[in-house]
Parts: structure tokens; C-alpha cells; sequence
């Protein structure tokens, strides 16, 4: 397995990636009715710089890095991951995760800050915090769960 910068023709094994994890309306602020176009733009529109795990030709899993705000803000990350529910639990978020903190700071970004981590994506919140991730606070019942309703939604940093 290897992680390398996307590419736009990735996007078409991407899109099952990303469907799937939207339809479960529990780790992510779209709707199911997101457009191709919305997600495109998500993964590969401007200032967006995306990286996939590949393996045989097979996309396992993705993160794209931003700057989390423009101007006097933009030394500070943000970043954004899916992986196929096939290569869940399997230690892939944590290479993911370990793979974009480097790339992140050899870009010349000095902090990562998550700003919508959901409180009941158990793994993730886990994934974070083992990765040095301090939580800084929750927005009370600020994501909609798809099955739970209004659940907490956590903002993470880390100094890189």
C-alpha cells in the first residue's frame, strides 16, 4: 500500500468512497443528496491538496489538507479523511492520519486543527487523541446524527 497525491481521474473510485460514508449520516456534515460536483470540489477543488491510499490499483482510503482559514490564519491545517468500509479498523486511518501530519508540516503549515470531529465517531476520536490532538472543546448538539439526533461535535488541535 502506498499514499500519493491524488489525482482527478482517482475520483471516479473515490465517489463509491464517499457516497458510502455520507449514506451512514454519522461522521459527516453532507447530505446524502450531495451532488458529484459538490463532492469533486470538495476533494479536488481549488487550494485543496488530496492524497490517497493506493493498493493494486485500489483506492482504500483519502485525505485532503487546506489551509483551515485565508490570510493571517493560513499557517494552520485543516484536513479531512474517508476510508472504505472494507479497510476500516485495519490501521489505515492511523497511516493516513501519520502521512498527512508529515506532509502537512513539510508544506510549511505550523498547526492541524479539526473543526467538526463528531463526538460518536468513537474511532476517530481515539485516532486523534493518540496522535497528540488535544481536544479544545465540543459544540453541544452541533451535527445532526442521522440515527442518535443532535450529538456533540469536537474541535481538535494539534502543534505540528
Amino acid at each position: 500500500m502506498k499514499i500519493r497525491e491524488a489525482r482527478q481521474s482517482d475520483f471516479e473510485k473515490m465517489l463509491p468512497i464517499f457516497r458510502e460514508v455520507i449514506q451512514g449520516g454519522d461522521t459527516y456534515d453532507f447530505e446524502e443528496t450531495a451532488s458529484d460536483q459538490d463532492a469533486f470540489d470538495y476533494w479536488f477543488g481549488k487550494g485543496v491538496s488530496s492524497f490517497a491510499a493506493e493498493e493494486d490499483g485500489e483506492i482504500l482510503g483519502f485525505y485532503k489538507i487546506i489551509p483551515n482559514h485565508r490570510g493571517r490564519g493560513s499557517h494552520v491545517a485543516n484536513a479531512s479523511f474517508m476510508v472504505a468500509k472494507n479497510f476500516r479498523g485495519q490501521g489505515l486511518g492511523r497511516k493516513l492520519g501519520e502521512d498527512c501530519l508529515s506532509r502537512a508540516k513539510s508544506m510549511g503549515f505550523q498547526f492541524m486543527q479539526f473543526n467538526f470531529v463528531i463526538s460518536t465517531n468513537e474511532p476517530a476520536m481515539r485516532l486523534w487523541k493518540s496522535l497528540g490532538f488535544k481536544e479544545l472543546c465540543r459544540l453541544p448538539g452541533a451535527f445532526n446524527h442521522k440515527k442518535l439526533g443532535n450529538v456533540d461535535a469536537v474541535i481538535f488541535y494539534k502543534n505540528l
